[in-house]
């Protein structure tokens, strides 16, 4: 493929095959029999593998590509890149037919005085990036773990903005991070893609504006606002725009994000433990997600909760129409008629109250007992027999206790 001109190699299957997978096609149902692909954690037990397997594998998978390549010649990929006249055409075992296929356009190689390979250095930009600034000016806070309040402009060419501070947090802290709210961040502007992207706890960051795709993406403990920019003496409903792109929140695990408004397609998925209000969505919202919460206060597109495994989302349902929109091989739907669900809800839309203004939000809380009839919950049919069994077992430890009192 190299010889053909490609520059890119992905690896999919046989990674997860060194990790212990056996391909029983069943990531979609939390049912894993090797722990690989679910949240169960009796299932989990018996996963097995290890990062050095990993390691080990591509190390061996290089040394023969090397081999390879030291046959031919060259000494790396970016010899080969391109070079169709290093193939030659088998046809000493051809049948007639395939004698017939003319390979001609398939393998012209065009004159040129460029290389025929990407060189990434030139257009992937790793320094001099709105990172290197907020680092520096976040030093203080990181080394000494002081609150600190900072203020930016932002732009759609700045992208994956804080992840190189979240990776400066997590190298000094680990998974724990800072104390909540030690660094809070205001962005004013459109952010490109990836904004806040692996967010560490910590970290709280405001925008003011809107943002592209993969925002929050694998969000890891930090706290995400976006919001409309203050539009003064404009008539502006915020849950009736879209102003964050698509994939949101992809493969998040902890921190929490809140949005004055709508959100693309494939919101949350593979969602495995952060808390997210939005007002809206599009299609495929909360595929395959596995765990954390997740609330619409608007309408969202087709597909809703496909492959859907753990967590719970809630949604605002006042047409009474999200069944349609609801894809209910793994779920089921239900109104939300248990004190705690309800109070669950009612702190989230607090929550998105407080961190973004949101008008709606602020509406539904005014109105609390009228909206609450509205909202649908949707809750993994599996995930929800798991935690009625867990409160069944905590209400027979209850009742042992009082046993042994008496």
């Amino acid at each position: 493929m190299a010889m053909l001109g490609a520059d890119e190699f992905s690896f999919g299957t046989l990674p997860l095959i060194v990790l212990g997978c056996v391909m029983m096609r069943k990531c979609n149902t939390n049912t894993c029999p090797m722990g690989v692909a679910t949240q169960n954690p009796e299932l989990r037990k018996h996963f097995q593998g290890r990062a050095e397997y990993v390691v080990n594998y591509f190390t061996f998978l290089a040394q023969q590509v090397r081999e390879y390549l030291s046959e031919i010649g060259v000494h790396c990929l970016k010899e080969i890149i391109g070079h169709t006249e290093l193939i030659e055409v088998n046809t000493a075992n051809a049948t007639d037919k395939q004698k017939t296929i003319d390979f001609g356009r398939l393998l012209h190689k065009p004159e040129t005085n460029k290389p025929l390979f990407w060189d990434r250095g030139k257009f992937t930009k790793v320094s001099g990036v709105k990172d290197e600034e907020i680092i520096k000016a976040a030093e203080k806070a990181i080394e000494q773990q002081e609150e600190i309040t900072l203020d930016y402009a932002i732009k759609n060419t700045d992208r994956a903005v804080t992840t190189m501070l979240s990776g400066v947090i997590a190298k000094k802290y680990g998974e724990q991070g800072l104390p909540d709210g030690t660094i809070n961040i205001k962005f004013k502007g459109s952010a490109g893609q990836s904004f806040g992207a692996f967010a560490v706890r910590g970290l709280n960051l405001k925008l003011e504006g809107e943002t592209n795709d993969y925002f929050g993406k694998g969000l890891s403990g930090g706290r995400i606002s976006i919001l409309p920019p203050v539009r003064s003496g404009e008539f502006f409903h915020a849950e009736d725009n879209i102003i964050a792109g698509n994939t949101g929140l992809y493969g998040a695990t902890s921190g929490e994000l809140y949005v004055n408004g709508q959100v693309g397609e494939r919101f949350g998925v593979r969602n495995s433990g952060a808390i997210a209000v939005i007002e809206g969505a599009g299609d495929h919202c909360c595929e395959y997600m596995t765990g954390g919460r997740v609330v619409v206060l608007g309408k969202t597109g087709r597909n809703f909760a496909a492959g859907m495994s753990g967590g719970v989302a809630y949604v605002y349902d006042p047409d009474h129409t999200f069944d349609y929109f609801c894809n209910m091989d793994m779920v089921e739907l239900s109104l939300i008629e248990d004190s705690v669900s309800r109070k669950e809800l009612l702190e989230l839309i607090r929550q998105h109250y407080l961190h973004t203004g949101s008008a709606l939000a602020g509406r539904m809380l005014d109105d609390w007992h009228r909206y609450i009839e509205d909202f649908i919950q949707v809750v993994p049919i599996e995930y929800k027999r798991v935690l009625e069994e867990e409160k069944m077992a905590r209400l027979h430890e209850k009742i042992a206790d009082i046993q042994r009192d008496y």
